[in-house]
């Protein structure tokens, strides 16, 4: 869903249409952010030789990071050249490269990137993460989800809820929503405040017809701070399912002030509550 975001460490979910769709971003927490941009941390960048040469490479690095957070890619893919052209062997410059690329929508260059980063660090599990993530933007489904595994084997994972949403992301996005719903419903267990994985698991309930579970989920992403044009619009169509028009109302009426040019805005008054 639009506004919803991952800092650099890991590629992951920026936004989500009804239909699931993601782009990818990175951050050094790894956590969800409200502004789609990345988080420069340099106390979480992996430990790497103390030279003068690595340290000139980190700087490029800081602010390539640091461009990329200001919506400047292209100036932050400069940096990351340097980077490398000082240091050929930065495992995260190529990691960052790749995560650039993937903001960039060039997910050839991207593919190439992360590929190179996991040949030099082959049991990173935000390298495995990021590349199952890319293989997800381009439908490859079952690779992403066998490099989701492979991410989630590693004992020493820390972030292993934020793989698994994605994981489950994919899952809906592969049309195999059975498997999906264990998948998110137990990360949400895990993460509850998550606004991605309340809206997932609202619409996976909408869509088996379960409207009043879909209502519970997707209430607690409206109700917070960081509900979307899209969670309007399924929570719209939830309680039009519920027969309840006051809510159906106010929550139109919060589609109409803060998205009026969007297409579920268009979609509502058109009446296309089925499309």
């Amino acid at each position: 869903m639009n506004g919803w975001g991952f800092g650099w460490r890991r590629a992951g979910l920026v936004g989500c249409t009804a239909a699931t769709v993601l782009v990818a971003t990175m951050g050094l927490s790894g956590c969800v952010s409200t502004t789609s941009t990345t988080e420069a941390d340099s106390s979480q960048m992996t430990a790497a030789p103390d030279t003068d040469v690595r340290r000139r490479a980190r700087i490029r690095l800081e602010l390539a990071a640091n461009y990329l957070q200001r919506g400047q890619p292209t100036v932050a893919l400069d940096e990351v050249r340097q980077a490398i052209s000082l240091d050929s062997s930065f495992v995260d410059a190529y990691h960052l490269r790749g995560l650039i690329f993937m903001q960039m929508n060039d997910l050839n260059a991207a593919e190439e990137s992360l590929n190179r980063a996991l040949s030099l660090r082959s049991n990173d599990p935000d390298i495995l993460h990021n590349l199952g993530w890319l293989q997800c933007q381009k439908q490859q489904y079952a690779k992403a989800e066998a490099l989701f595994d492979q991410a989630l084997a590693i004992p020493t994972y820390l972030d292993r809820n934020k793989t698994q949403m994605s994981k489950g992301v994919c899952l809906v996005r592969a049309g195999k929503p059975d498997q999906a719903e264990p998948i998110l419903t137990r990360a949400y267990e895990l993460d509850a405040g998550n606004p991605i994985l309340g809206y997932e698991v609202a619409k996976l309930k909408f869509d088996k017809g379960d409207l009043k579970r879909a209502q519970f989920y997707v209430r607690r992403v409206n109700n917070g701070n960081f509900s979307t044009a899209e969670s309007l619009w399924l929570g719209i169509k939830i309680e039009r399912g519920l027969s309840d028009p006051v809510a159906v109302r106010q929550l139109a009426d919060q589609l109409r002030k803060r998205f009026p040019d969007s297409k579920q805005m268009l979609a509502y008054e058109r009446g296309a509550f089925n499309e």
